[in-house]
């Protein structure tokens, strides 16, 4: 199993709205970076687990978990011009954005903040507290994962 950091804005898509998607459950679209893309269509697995970060917000943070549920495939709202997320030089028959769907565990019992994170010497080689790191989706080692959830 890997362990994973996916971000999003709170008022575009939060954890709560994860928590009431039907079966609590909703695909990751809209990831346009070459690199996370990769992360998605070639890492993730079923059974992952990753940490939902708020970013672009008040207090920029960890605020809970979720699994990945269905392995990368294209992301169809590359494809459909009326779509926020429409690149027309994306394919069908050769998609150049995916997608992985995840699902909502449960929120951490307090809220992360990066602040806090870039505190602690035993992250500080984890690419969310680095500067200059502005990756929407990043790996995060067992011993991150461990640690972080010991500060709940």
């Amino acid at each position: 199993m890997n362990y994973w950091l996916m971000k999003s804005e709170p008022d575009v898509f939060g954890i709560d709205h994860l928590k009431q998607a039907p079966k609590k459950t909703e695909h990751w679209d809209g990831v346009r970076n070459y690199q996370a893309r990769n992360m998605m269509r070639d890492e993730m697995k079923k059974g992952d687990q990753v940490f939902f970060y708020h970013s672009n917000c008040d207090e920029p943070g960890i605020v809970g978990i979720m699994k990945v549920v269905r392995e990368g495939y294209p992301d169809h709202t590359a494809f459909d011009p009326e779509a926020k997320y429409y690149d027309p030089k994306s394919d069908p028959d050769n998609p150049r954005w995916y997608m992985v769907d995840v699902q909502y565990v449960r929120k951490l019992k307090r809220n992360i903040p990066l602040a806090e994170l870039k505190q602690y010497k035993e992250l500080e080689d984890m690419p969310l507290v680095r500067k200059g790191n502005r990756l929407s989706i990043m790996p995060v080692t067992k011993a991150q994962w461990n640690f972080i959830l010991g500060l709940e």
